[in-house]
Order: C-alpha cells, then sequence, then structure tokens
C-alpha cells in the first residue's frame, strides 16, 4: 500500500510540471499544496494500516478512506478551491510548527524531541527529500531506535525502484544495525536481502547478512530463534544436493547453543534428517539444554520485569562476567543498552570491559562512539573515547573532530569542560618529541593550552558564571611542560604570575607548588623571591611558609638572608595574630550579642506566662468569690489529695489546729467525717475502680517473631483495640491486640499486636507511616533493647546517596504529587518522601530519589535555589550526618576511679519540672562548687558514706 501510494503521489507530481506554463503563480501554488496534502494523505492511510489504531490522528483528521477519497480527488483536473480551504489552514499550522522546530534545532543540535517530532510532521505532510534530510542529521548525532529505524526503512523500501535505490537501502541497513542490538532489525534485513538474490552476487549476499545476524543476536536466548528459522528456511528452499548439508550443519548449530524451545528444534531435526542424529550432536545438545537451565533464572527474572530492568541486567551482567564467556557478555550488555542506553555507568562498565579484555579495534571505537552519542553530557565517556582512538592509532585528524564534537557536547558543569580540556592536552602532549628544540607537534600544543585558557574565560565561564578550574590545573601543566620538558623558566614564571593574579596568592600550597618547581628548574634566587612574596601573601597557614622560608635560609642563606628573613617572618606572624585577635573579638562580640538576644527571648516567654498565670489566678478568684462563702475544708483536701495524704499522719491540718476543742464538732467535721468529705472519696473511688479496671499487661519475649510494637498513635483513640484490628487483619490472622493503658485508665500511645505466623507478622511490617486518625502509626520488629541495644528502627540509609536529592525549605503546603511534577522534568523519579514530625505535620523537607546519578546531578544544578510558592528551596545530593552511637556504660568506667551517678538531663539542660528527690536533711552545700568561685577546686577527698536504712530514712522524715 505504501509503495503504491507513494508511487503514484511521486507521478502525480511529475505531470503538473510538463504542463504549459501560461497559468498563474498562485494557480500552481495551489496544486502543489494539493499535491503535498494528497501524499501526506497516502503517507498517513499506509501508516494506520502498518501500525495499527494507536498510531493517533484524530489531530490530523486523517483516517484510510480519507486517503484515497482525496487521491481520487487530486487525479481529477478539476476541483472546488473551497473544498480545500480547511486543509490550507491545517498545513499553514504544520508549516509554522515545522518552522519553529527547525529554528530550535538552529539553537540547540542536541534535543531530541525536536528531531522527533520534526520528522513526523514532515513525513505527514509528504515533503519525502526533508524527511530524509533530517532523518540523516538525526542519525549523525543520535543513535536511532528500533522503531524509528524501521519506519525509515520501510519508507525507502517502498521507494526503491532499481539496483541504486537498493543498495542505498543497504546502507540503511548497515547504519541501523550499528546503533543498537535490533533482532527485528537483523531480520528485515535478511528478508530483504532474500528479494536481491537474482542479481549479481544475491547469494552470497543474503548468507553474509544472515551469518552476520547469527553472530550478532544469535545467542539471544528468547529472540535469536527466529534469525536461525529465517536462515534454514531459505537455505532450505534452495533445491540443491550440496545446501542440504548446509542445513544439517545449521540445525547442529542451532542446538550447541542454549535457546528457548530447544526441545521443538531437536524434535524437527529428527523428523527432517533421513539419517540417525550422530552421538555428538545429541552430547552438545544435552549440554546446551544444561547451561539453559543456568540461565533460565536469570531470563524469567527480565520478563517478569518492567522496564528499564537495570537491576536485572547487573546481575545478568555479573553472572556471566563470572563465566567468562566474551560473545555471551557482549550479547548481554548489548541487550542491557537497548532499555538502559542513557546511563553513563552502564557505558563506561562495557567499553572497560572492551579495553581491558577484548582490545578489538573496531568494536572498541564502535562502543565509545556510541556511548557518546547515547550519553553526549557524560565527559568521562568522551575522555574514555579520546584515550580509546590514542590506543588503537587513529588518526589525528580524527581525534580533533572527535575532541571538537566534544566541546559542543553541552556538559552540564564547567569542570566538565576542565577535564576534557586536559585528556586532550595531555593527548597531544605524549605527541610531541621534546628532543627536538622545536616541532610541530610543540606549538600545537602550545596553542591548543593557549586556546584552552581562552575557551575556559569567556565560553564556560559566560555560561556557568565560573571558569570551572578555580586552581588553574591547566595552567599549572602548562607551567610544568615548560619548565621540565622544555626548560623554558621564563615562560613558566610568566604562567605562575598569571596563576597568582587570579586569587591563589592567598593559599600557600600554591607558593609551596611554586617553590618547588624554582627549587627544581630554577635557581636560588627565585627561591628566595618566590617564598619572600609567598610569607607576604599568604593567608591560610603563613607559619608554613614562614618555617619553609627559615629552613632554606638557614641551609644556603648569607647573615644578611637570616636577618631579612627573620625579620620579615616577625613582623608578618604578629600582624597575622593581631588579626587573629581582631576576628576572635569580632566574634566574641557576635556570639555575645545572640546571647543576648536569647536572654531577651527568655524574658519575654517568662513574663508572657507569668501574665498568663496572673490572669488565670484572678479568673479563678473572681469564681471563687461567687461562691458560698461557708466552704468546708474538705473542698481543700479534695483540690490537693495527694498532700493530704502525705502529712495526715505527722501535721494536723491549719483547720484542726485554729478550732481548738472547744469548738462546734459539727463545724470542725471531726465528729462527721462522711458528711465532710464525700466528694473526694468519691473521687478516689473513681480512679480506683478505674485501676482496677485497667489490664496488666504482661508481654511474652518468647513470642517477639510473631509480634509487632506499634506507637505513635493517637492519645484520644477510644477503642485501640477494635481500630487496630481491622488493619492488620488485612495481613494475616491476628491472635491479640494489646494497648497500653497508664495507671489513670489513659491510652499511652502504642500497643502489641501478635499473629499466629511470623511471615504475617513481617507483612505487618509493610504498614509503617499509615495514618490513623490524621498521625503516622509507627509499625516496628518487637526486639527487646535491652538485650540488643544496637538495634535501630530506622529504615532509610543515612550514608552517601548520589542517586538521592535531599530537598529543604519547601512550603507546608507542598504535597507529593506537586513536588513529583517539579521534579520529573530533569529525570524519572523513582521515589519520593516528605519528612513529617511525629504528628505527620510536615517539615518542610523531603527526599527525591531518581534512577541514576546523572538524573540527580542535573536535578541539583536545575532546582538548587528555585523558587515554589514564594519558598526558595535548597537542593543538594543526600548525605545524611553520621549519627552518634549511644556511649556505652562500660566506656565510662575508669580504673581507679569511683562510679558516680551522673545527672541525666535533657537537651536544653535541667528542667524546672526535674525535682531532686534527696531528703534536704542529706542534701549538703557542695565544697567544689564553693571553691571553684574563687579558684580551682581541689579533689574531693575519699570518703565513705555510711549506709543508713529504711528506719533512719523513714526518722529522717518525720523529724520536725
Amino acid at each position: 500500500m505504501a509503495t503504491a501510494a507513494a508511487a503514484s503521489a511521486s507521478e502525480a507530481e511529475a505531470e503538473p510540471k510538463a504542463g504549459p506554463k501560461a497559468e498563474g503563480e498562485e494557480a500552481e501554488a495551489k496544486e502543489a499544496r494539493t499535491r503535498r496534502k494528497v501524499l501526506s494523505r497516502a503517507v498517513a492511510a499506509a501508516t494506520y494500516k502498518t501500525v495499527g489504531p494507536e498510531w493517533d490522528q484524530q489531530e490530523e483528521g486523517v483516517s484510510e478512506s480519507d486517503g484515497d477519497e482525496e487521491y481520487a480527488m487530486a487525479s481529477s483536473a478539476e476541483s472546488s478551491p473551497g473544498e480545500y480551504e480547511w486543509e490550507y489552514d491545517e498545513e499553514e499550522k504544520n508549516q509554522l510548527e515545522i518552522e519553529r522546530l527547525e529554528e530550535q534545532l538552529s539553537i540547540n543540535v542536541y534535543d531530541y524531541n525536536c528531531h522527533v517530532d520534526l520528522i513526523r510532521l514532515l513525513r505527514l505532510e509528504g515533503e519525502l527529500t526533508k524527511v530524509r534530510m533530517a532523518r540523516q542529521k538525526m542519525s549523525e548525532i543520535f543513535p536511532l531506535t528500533e522503531e524509528l529505524w524501521l519506519e525509515w526503512l520501510h519508507d525507502e523500501i517502498s521507494m526503491a525502484l532499481d539496483g541504486l535505490d537498493r543498495e542505498h537501502v543497504y546502507d540503511l541497513f548497515e547504519k541501523a544495525v550499528k546503533d543498537y542490538i535490533c533482532p527485528n532489525i537483523w531480520l528485515e534485513y535478511g528478508q530483504y536481502s532474500v528479494g536481491g538474490i537474482g542479481q549479481k552476487g544475491g547469494l552470497e549476499k543474503v548468507r553474509s547478512v544472515f551469518e552476520r545476524a547469527l553472530s550478532s543476536v544469535g545467542l539471544h536466548m528468547t529472540k535469536g530463534l527466529a534469525i536461525w528459522e529465517a536462515y534454514r528456511e531459505f537455505e532450505s528452499a534452495i533445491v540443491e544436493a550440496a545446501r542440504l548439508e548446509k542445513v544439517h550443519s545449521l540445525f547442529r548449530r542451532q542446538l550447541a547453543i542454549p535457546l528457548y524451545d530447544m526441545e521443538a528444534t531437536f524434535a524437527e531435526y529428527e523428523e527432517w534428517s533421513e539419517d540417525p542424529i550422530p552421538e555428538s550432536v545429541i552430547q552438545n545438545y544435552n549440554k546446551a539444554l544444561q547451561q539453559l537451565e543456568k540461565y533460565k533464572p536469570y531470563e524469567e527474572t527480565l520478563l517478569q520485569a518492567e522496564a528499564p530492568r537495570l537491576a536485572e541486567y547487573q546481575a545478568y551482567i555479573d553472572f556471566e562476567m563470572k563465566i567468562g564467556d566474551p560473545a555471551r557478555i557482549q550479547l548481554i550488555f548489548e541487550r542491557a543498552l537497548v532499555e538502559n542506553c542513557l546511563v553513563p555507568d552502564l557505558w563506561i562498565r562495557y567499553s572497560q570491559y572492551l579495553d581491558r579484555q577484548l582490545k578489538v579495534k573496531d568494536l572498541v571505537l564502535s562502543v565509545h562512539s556510541r556511548a557518546v552519542r547515547n550519553c553526549p553530557w557524560t565527559v568521562a565517556l568522551w575522555s574514555r573515547y579520546l584515550l580509546a582512538m590514542e590506543r588503537h592509532g587513529v588518526d589525528h585528524r580524527v581525534i580533533s573532530v572527535t575532541f571538537e564534537k566534544a566541546l559542543s557536547a553541552g556538559f552540564i558543569q564547567a569542570t566538565d569542560y576542565v577535564e576534557i580540556w586536559q585528556a586532550y592536552l595531555d593527548y597531544l602532549r605524549r605527541r610531541v618529541d621534546f628532543k627536538q628544540d622545536s616541532s610541530k607537534e610543540l606549538e600545537e600544543l602550545r596553542s591548543a593550552f593557549a586556546r584552552a585558557l581562552e575557551y575556559l574565560k569567556q565560553e564556560v565561564e559566560e555560561r556557568f558564571s565560573e571558569s570551572g578550574d578555580p586552581s588553574c590545573l591547566i595552567m599549572q601543566n602548562w607551567a610544568r611542560i615548560e619548565a621540565r620538558l622544555c626548560s623554558n623558566m621564563q615562560k613558566a614564571r610568566e604562567l605562575w604570575d598569571s596563576i597568582m593574579t587570579k586569587g591563589n596568592a592567598k593559599y600557600a600550597n600554591m607558593w609551596l607548588e611554586y617553590y618547588n618547581l624554582e627549587r627544581a628548574h630554577g635557581d636560588t634566587q627565585h627561591c628566595r623571591k618566590a617564598l619572600h612574596r609567598a610569607v607576604q601573601c599568604t593567608s591560610d597557614y603563613p607559619e608554613h611558609v614562614c618555617e619553609v622560608l627559615l629552613t632554606m635560609e638557614r641551609t644556603e642563606g648569607t647573615l644578611e638572608d637570616w636577618d631579612i628573613a627573620v625579620q620579615k617572618t616577625e613582623t608578618r606572624l604578629a600582624r597575622v595574630n593581631e588579626q587573629r585577635i581582631k576576628a576572635a573579638e569580632k566574634e566574641a562580640a557576635l556570639a555575645q550579642q545572640e546571647e543576648e538576644k536569647v536572654e531577651q527571648r527568655k524574658r519575654a516567654r517568662a513574663e508572657k506566662k507569668a501574665l498568663k498565670k496572673k490572669k488565670k489566678t484572678r479568673g479563678s478568684d473572681k469564681s471563687k468569690a461567687d461562691e458560698d462563702d461557708e466552704k468546708e475544708w474538705g473542698d481543700d483536701e479534695e483540690e490537693q489529695p495527694s498532700k493530704r495524704r502525705r502529712v495526715e499522719n505527722s501535721v494536723p491540718p491549719a483547720g484542726e489546729a485554729e478550732l481548738g476543742p472547744e469548738a462546734d464538732p459539727g463545724l470542725s467535721g471531726s465528729s462527721a467525717p462522711a458528711a465532710a468529705e464525700p466528694p473526694s472519696e468519691q473521687k478516689e473511688q473513681r480512679a480506683a475502680a478505674r485501676r482496677r479496671d485497667v489490664p496488666r499487661v504482661l508481654h511474652d519475649s518468647s513470642k517477639d517473631g510473631v509480634t509487632v510494637f506499634v506507637s505513635n498513635l493517637p492519645y484520644g483513640l477510644r477503642e485501640p483495640a477494635a481500630t487496630l484490628r481491622p488493619l492488620f487483619e488485612a495481613c494475616g490472622d491476628v491472635v491479640e491486640v494489646r494497648p497500653i493503658f497508664s495507671n489513670r485508665g489513659d491510652f499511652r500511645g502504642y500497643c502489641y499486636v501478635e499473629f499466629k505466623e511470623e511471615a504475617v507478622a513481617l507483612r505487618a511490617l509493610e504498614l509503617d507511616r499509615q495514618t490513623v486518625e490524621g498521625r503516622p502509626m509507627f509499625v516496628s520488629p518487637c526486639v527487646d533493647k535491652s538485650k540488643n541495644p544496637d538495634f535501630k528502627v530506622f529504615r532509610y540509609s543515612t550514608a552517601l546517596e548520589k542517586h538521592k536529592l535531599f530537598v529543604s525549605g519547601l512550603p507546608f503546603s507542598c504535597t507529593k504529587e506537586e513536588l513529583e511534577e517539579i521534579c520529573k522534568v530533569h529525570g524519572t523519579v523513582k521515589d519520593i518522601r516528605l519528612v513529617t514530625n511525629r504528628a505527620g505535620k510536615p517539615k518542610g523537607l523531603a527526599y527525591v530519589e531518581y534512577e541514576n546519578e546523572s538524573q540527580a546531578s542535573q536535578a541539583v544544578l536545575k532546582m538548587d535555589g528555585m523558587t515554589i510558592k514564594e519558598n526558595v528551596i535548597k537542593v543538594a545530593i543526600s548525605n545524611p550526618p553520621q549519627r552518634k552511637a549511644p556511649e556505652k556504660p562500660e566506656a565510662r568506667k575508669a580504673p581507679g576511679v569511683a562510679m558516680v551517678p551522673r545527672q541525666i538531663y535533657g537537651a536544653r539542660g535541667k528542667g524546672r519540672t526535674q525535682l531532686s528527690l534527696l531528703p534536704r536533711a542529706l542534701q549538703r552545700p557542695s565544697a567544689t562548687a564553693a571553691q571553684a568561685e574563687n579558684g580551682p577546686a581541689p579533689p574531693p577527698a575519699a570518703t565513705e558514706v555510711p549506709k543508713m536504712s529504711n528506719a533512719d530514712f523513714a526518722k529522717l522524715l518525720l523529724r520536725k
């Protein structure tokens, strides 16, 4: 269909050109637009038949019937202009979009999506020449996917009319099979070559294509079978006696390779062969079956996993590397790269294996070339490519062209440009024969150094606002080459002067590097001059520079040189000390200001609390004034029942002392306790009843394996067991839910959930952080921490994770979905975790996990400093600070030192609620504290405190 439509369209395009030239330009333009539209409809109809309904044509209004009808309409000479007005509008929109895409590609030729969209629109418009050019340009920059290649090949095959066109299609197939390992493209290639068997050398061409296909994908366990069968069918179709041995050979070769559905192939061979199968073939077949069993777990894992399946491919690669078969290792790398072509680490690992193991020039350079085409932003791939080209003796002009491509690849960091320049300059340096005083290669090296410095200063600094080389590493290397290899110290000194003027004069290591260079290739005078300048300019380690100067003068200098050095170093160090004292005073003043601010805030909070307390007291006094004036002392007992119970056996209440023996018994309350104390007695009875109703939860540590510990639950949860049981029954059978209550009967926010099986308990751990009444529930294994003090419940990594980002400064209203929309622009987001407090409220922090390190690095560059809902966020690679392990009691013990009970306070010191439980009679003034005010305290005397019994403590408490 596509062939006929394209041929008809081309004929329709040629006929009007032969007509008379008397028609006006407007009519010709109308006819040209009509022809392009007819061709686009034909291509669209053919595409619809080939691809199927999933190809979206609704926007363009294209269907199979539309294509046929419009083709018939275009073939007639008379057509109404108004019928195609809507088509002209649509065509005009497409033309504007094509112009926009072409302009965008002229600015950034590495925009992959622009290439794809441009090809689609040009193909739809029927611009066959432009489509071919657009595809050619894209294939020069990017490797094309299997779908893009098949679409291109089908279009070219449909238009191939003669032998020259067939050769052009062969060239396209050769390019297609070099991008990725594609069994479908190899199958198409073999079948298309069969069509040219009648030409000269056609039979040899077909066999060559199939043999290369077997070498490339014949070992593919799931897709290689189609290539073997197609090759056998072709050989079987040739009716010659000599071809039978060829078919036998193909069967035997295939049966010696572990492939899926080998049993069917063996049965087919038995049926086809007239002779019995040789024993050697059966042995190879059985051996291949055994190998297939080893490979099956990895293949089945790939079949079950979802693309891109990087982890599964990595495990498969590790397995193949242990076996060590180069052909299979190459195949599994190629299979992995089809789905993970944008993972630089995978390309690096593949190219490194080829560089160190196979060392085949064409194969190595091909893989390096494909690597930089897939991941042009990765400087490590370009550097390795340059090394590989040098290693295999590639022409210098080719290497230079490759380097120029690397400069235009669009690296994401300024330091990447420094790295690629260093790699190229190292290559140029190795080409120079420094035994000659002057050579073409040396001049090229010097001009390259000068160009590198100019490039970093203009191009890189303009783009990144930094040169990427603050330490001037390129200039340092140039100076070393001039000094050591060219014996040109004058040029080296000029370069070092330029290095120091770029902000490096304050660093001691830069001056010492220059001093060592002068020491090795210069003279003592310039060494002394460099150190004198270093003493005056260095600000980070001036003592070290002064020491180096004094050491040199001590060993080589005269007395005058020594005196000058001592004077300069003393003057400089004195000035440095003054500056440090001023800086310390300034820091102390700032610290004091901060302390004063903290004290002011504390006083303000204290005044606010006192004012609030005063208002509360006034309110309570006012309410008390409204009550009855005749108030029994039993009500005071209700307010402070604990004090009443504590002193009822020692000191009589104040009310009884005032009444005396002559008072009215009815008013004193001593003769009528039932009337005086009902409120307090009722309260005590209710509390006692509540304590009796609360069950004692005894945890059986032998059931820790089938039990989980649930915490951070809402304290106001009325029926914890009834609420939590349905949640955990979704994981399996629940034996018991044991909530923990206080002595007063209040729920304490945690409980134990016991299951019948340990596997169910493990599944229950997945409910961690699930929300229960607006609060995240923590579910952790039930572990006795007294027996396992090192057990940690924290389930997230605390080490450096280069593929994960830490985002801070987020607005509290930012949701996970909103953050994902922002982050997925820079790569594939695997997971996002918003950090919350124990109440489930957001803290403005988040962790974003990408597929690989390169996506995370690009996201850091693009997102750091971004504004989200008026909040400026900070983005960095996730690298949490190391958590300090708790100090163990054994570590605090020292031999010969008595153990003193350590007071444990909170993070802010001793709180107001941390009361001392030591009786006042035992409290003694601390001699250490008293003497510490006037000087250092003497060591405490080793006096032994006499032991006291419970009776002694009781006497002290009852002492008046």
